[in-house]
């Protein structure tokens, strides 16, 4: 049996703690899948989906820190991504940089709200909430030591008793509070925006590892910044099924077209 025709609930002086769905063998039924079929037969609907486009900023550490900024567009980006690159052939190793009053800044916001230290436990937690690992989700030791590990101390540079890590720095644009179906992030219409990225280094001279690659001299690539978009599929009966991939509106608008 199955039935996707709306059912209002009216409820006084009650609080709802659990609500439980019946599934035949874990899966749909035939029944089911008809019924779902026959519905949309007529009907258009959203699929939500992502992309990531890849920034590399203009230069790299210098003895002095970061300071570095890049024109970007921007449409519906809801997370950005810090990469730190150690070698210009690592496409997924990064380490760690060791930096203190670290931000980027945007479209007039900053993101962490205040300068970061990349060492300290409020930048740890902040990266497990935005990972969505604060709750329900554990994260594992990959990722934990990714966020943690030192590569360097004031007065030497560390052996990392592991390969590089997959640390990055993950900032969110969007709040939690609107269910992802009020669209809140950055968004300049595609047009080019100032992205601004600045920095201090907690460890300085031969000890700082993120400037000093290895004791040949040897410097690191660019940083790189990554801008996760949302975008949206649009799946309608027409000329008997037809679907467009839409990544210039919000998931409000989207829902406008269907509804006209």
């Amino acid at each position: 049996m199955c039935s996707i025709t709306p059912v209002t609930l009216s409820i006084k002086n009650y609080v709802v703690t659990e609500v439980t769905a019946n599934l035949s063998r874990y899966k749909a039924t035939d029944d089911c899948l008809q019924t779902v079929c026959e519905f949309f037969a007529n009907k258009s609907f959203v699929v939500t989906a992502q992309r990531v486009e890849v920034w590399s900023l203009l230069t790299s550490a210098t003895t002095t820190g970061i300071r570095t900024s890049q024109n970007i567009p921007f449409s519906h980006v809801t997370d950005l991504s810090l990469l730190f690159p150690k070698d210009a052939r690592a496409t997924t190793c990064y380490e760690n940089p060791c930096y203190h009053n670290m931000q980027v800044t945007a479209c007039g916001r900053n993101f962490f709200d205040k300068p970061m230290n990349t060492l300290n436990q409020q930048f740890f937690q902040m990266q497990l909430n935005v990972s969505n690992f604060d709750l329900l989700f554990e994260a594992t030791d990959e990722f934990e030591v990714a966020l943690t590990i030192q590569r360097n101390a004031a007065s030497r540079r560390l052996n990392p008793h592991i390969d590089l890590t997959s640390f990055m720095i993950t900032l969110q644009c969007e709040r939690n509070s609107n269910g992802a179906l009020t669209f809140d992030g950055l968004d300049t219409q595609n047009q080019n925006v100032s992205v601004q990225l600045s920095g201090v280094q907690i460890y300085q001279n031969d000890t700082n590892c993120n400037y000093n690659v290895d004791l040949m001299g040897k410097r690191p690539p660019p940083f790189i910044l990554c801008a996760i978009h949302d975008n949206f599929w649009l799946f309608g009966p027409a000329n008997g099924g037809s679907y467009v991939y839409n990544a210039n509106n919000s998931f409000d608008e989207m829902i406008c077209q269907i509804e006209g």
